[in-house]
């Protein structure tokens, strides 16, 4: 969808949907100008959301509502158009579910939600006499960082899909080694991956568990021995160069990549499992 240089949403108090909608105009077209205000004047060319009664609309019946049952608001009918030209249909799709649709939930029902209220902040007080204009537009530029570093990260996460998915190709064991730390769970999601090893941004490397995505509990934790010991014990109990084990038994880290590879082969023979040797 081309969007045109003029747009039009509702004057006086402002929430996280117009906000936010504001700010994924602005990304899309950074020219747009957008225009504020109660009735949208019978001449007015350009996209009209949250008032006005149109497609980008979404207080007049009926109201359109994802299968899932969650309604629409205007954020969510822009990405719904948007969203894919920015990220691409399976990230559009996700950005969707984890980010859009509970402020969509809290614009339409009031349910709480934290980044909502954040947003609302910006409005003026009940016994102040600030310009709502004013306000709104010191909110649409920290909605717009938001919501870029959303875009980014789910870009990102495209960007990696590739070096993940080779990375499995060549998996043993049920174990992947990636090259650096990256988004990997996209990649292997409903796989039979068990475990990821990855250089750590705090030095040596670290081991992470794959989810069930049924479950989304690790598939094989790590041995409840290591779970929170100190390091000095942890490399005594393991007979391994691990520095850390989380009491979660999610993520271990190690001195090295051998030594990560090695503390999930030995997960894997502590359950039973079989390890190529």
């Amino acid at each position: 969808m081309k969007i045109p240089a003029n747009g039009f949403t509702h004057g006086g108090k402002f929430h996280a949907d117009d906000v936010f909608s504001t700010a994924l105009l602005q990304i899309v077209r950074p020219d747009i100008r957008i225009t504020r205000g109660f009735t949208v004047p019978d001449d007015f060319e350009g996209i009209v959301y949250d008032v006005g009664g149109g497609m980008f609309d979404h207080h007049s019946e009926p109201r359109e509502t994802r299968p899932n049952g969650v309604p629409y608001a205007a954020f969510g009918l822009l990405w719904r158009v948007l969203g894919a030209q920015l990220v691409g249909e399976h990230q559009a799709r996700l950005l969707d579910e984890n980010f859009i649709q509970p402020l969509d939930l809290n614009d339409n029902t009031g349910e709480q939600n934290s980044l909502a209220d954040a947003i609302g902040s910006f409005n003026p007080v009940w016994d102040q006499k600030a310009d709502p204009d004013e306000c709104f537009w010191r909110a649409v530029p920290v909605a717009k960082q938001i919501l870029e570093n959303e875009i980014a990260a789910a870009n990102a996460v495209n960007r990696a899909d590739e070096t993940v998915r080779r990375a499995y190709a060549n998996m043993r064991d049920g174990i992947v080694v990636l090259p650096a730390y990256m988004p990997w769970k996209n990649g292997l999601y409903k796989t039979d991956a068990l475990f990821v090893v990855y250089p750590s941004q705090r030095g040596g490397y670290s081991a992470q568990c794959v989810n069930d995505h049924r479950t989304k509990r690790s598939k094989l934790p790590f041995p409840p021995a290591w779970a929170g010991k100190p390091e000095a014990q942890l490399r005594e109990i393991s007979g391994l160069g691990l520095r850390f084990c989380h009491p979660s038994r999610f993520l271990i880290t190690a001195d090295d990549k051998a030594t990560a590879i090695e503390a999930c082969r030995r997960t894997l023979r502590a359950a039973g499992r079989p390890v190529s040797e």
